[in-house]
């Protein structure tokens, strides 16, 4: 029986597994979404509100320093006495007595007090040390800002590309389900015609389903990823549409240089570590508040003050008033604080400690993630050449494949595992170009210097 080659209405229209092309929805712009997201995703908003509480630390730390001033007042009921023997007296015209006793007594009478005290602190070195910490504390707050905006940079850039990706999927995976269900026609009718087995109408059957279930996945991850990005950019979610890269960017100067001046780099500039370097030097601050040196303190002092108390007691009516102005220094220092002040003393030390040993493990991931990200970008380009060859040597097995399929010398079975090594030599290609993208952002964002610029030129690989 002669062979019978049928070629269904579908091939010509659906075997196409390079990167996708834009779809008829708008797609947004990297850089709309950063710009976007600056406004509208909430992590980095309680970043912005928590550095604007901070700012006001280094008001703090000059008020430690200027004078203060404090009014009191009390009013109230009291009852007093007092007896004195022995004392001297003298009056005019009484002349000078000895052995004189004075008793006064109120009841239930009404006693009232007025002070008003200011003071300047002239050496304090606790007060010193925590102006010290409130301006530190301000200056960490800067680095959490630009540490948030760095993160804010990375996490739209990968929730960006993380949507194109499935969109990507889900494209590919609706093209290869309409070449699979074509497969499927072609071996049903070649079934009839008596020119395959029936085996052919089942695999293909089977792949069908599989291909169908694999695209109601795709799309429910197309929908979680255009929801997350949706959220943190302040765009519609509905048809939101994002851009995988088209080209490959030219090497940039940090592709270019060596590793140990990227390090160097990063170890002098990268947020996270300063902030864990801030740190140490707030704990060695707190440590020095608690040492015996801290103790003493000098003011200058003035003070106004007025008492007065008055009613009837066991000698009648009596009234009592005293006025008191003090201008001068005063001088403290605790002597013992039931072994307080040395444990807090001990408490801070072990806290410096640790710290250190933060700032420590933190320079060895800071390291870790810039020669992660370096090697990625030495070795991302020629991993995409690799895969844009790989991608062609797929579709040319694909179109010998389907070729060998209609003069009978490939099986349905080969046809449809070529598509799926097509399918997949596409998704790695349109993967590797988003990695070397963000190796860059990562790379940047290790020094601190993902900004604008940075965001515009890989924005420029998108168009």
């Amino acid at each position: 029986m002669s062979r019978t080659i049928i070629k269904p209405r579908l091939w010509l229209a659906t075997l196409a597994f390079g990167l996708g092309t834009a779809t008829a929805a708008q797609a947004a712009e990297l850089m709309e979404v950063w710009q976007n997201a600056q406004t509208s995703d909430r992590e980095y908003a309680v970043a912005r509100a928590s550095h604007a509480a901070a700012q006001t630390q280094r008001e703090q730390a000059k008020s430690l320093w200027r004078p203060s001033v404090g009014l009191s007042a009390s009013a109230g009921l009291a009852t007093a006495a007092q007896s004195m023997h022995g004392a001297q007296f003298s009056a005019p015209g009484l002349g000078q007595q000895t052995g004189v006793d004075f008793n006064t007594s109120v009841k239930q009478g009404t006693a009232g007090n007025v002070a008003l005290q200011a003071s300047q602190p002239l050496y304090n070195p606790e007060r010193s040390a925590q102006a010290q910490q409130l301006n530190l504390a301000a200056d960490r707050a800067d680095l959490e800002l630009l540490a948030a905006q760095q993160g804010l940079g990375l996490r739209m850039a990968e929730r960006y590309f993380d949507l194109a990706l499935a969109q990507q999927q889900l494209r590919l995976v609706e093209q290869q389900q309409l070449a699979v269900a074509a497969a499927h026609e072609e071996a049903v009718a070649r079934f009839q015609n008596g020119s395959s087995p029936v085996t052919d109408s089942h695999e293909t059957a089977a792949r069908l389903a599989g291909i169908r279930a694999q695209g109601l996945a795709a799309r429910s991850e197309v929908q979680l990823k255009q929801r997350r990005l949706a959220d943190s950019s302040g765009l519609p979610q509905q048809g939101l549409e994002a851009r995988l890269p088209l080209r490959q960017l030219a090497s940039t100067e940090a592709e270019l240089l060596a590793l140990e001046p990227l390090l160097a780099q990063a170890l002098q500039s990268n947020p996270g570590l300063r902030m864990r370097l801030l740190g140490v030097e707030l704990a060695r601050l707190d440590a020095s508040k608690h040492k015996l040196s801290a103790s003493p303190r000098l003011e200058l002092v003035a003070q106004v003050m007025r008492d007065r108390l008055s009613g009837s007691g066991d000698f009648g009516s009596a009234s009592n008033s005293a006025n008191r102005q003090m201008l001068g220094l005063q001088f403290s220092m605790p002597l013992y604080s039931g072994g307080y002040r040395e444990a807090k003393e001990v408490e801070a030390l072990r806290l410096l400690e640790r710290a250190q040993l933060e700032s420590e493990l933190s320079r060895e991931q800071v390291e870790q993630q810039v020669r992660a990200s370096w090697l990625g970008l030495q070795v991302g380009a020629e991993r995409v050449s690799a895969l844009q060859e790989s991608l062609k040597a797929s579709e040319a097995r694909l179109a010998a494949t389907r070729l060998g399929r209609e003069v009978g010398h490939r099986t349905t079975q080969e046809l449809l595992n070529a598509g799926n090594d097509s399918l997949a030599a596409a998704v790695g290609l349109a993967q590797a170009h988003v990695a070397l993208l963000m190796d860059r952002l990562r790379l940047a964002a290790l020094s601190g210097n993902l900004d604008e610029a940075a965001m515009a030129g890989i924005n420029a690989a998108l168009r």
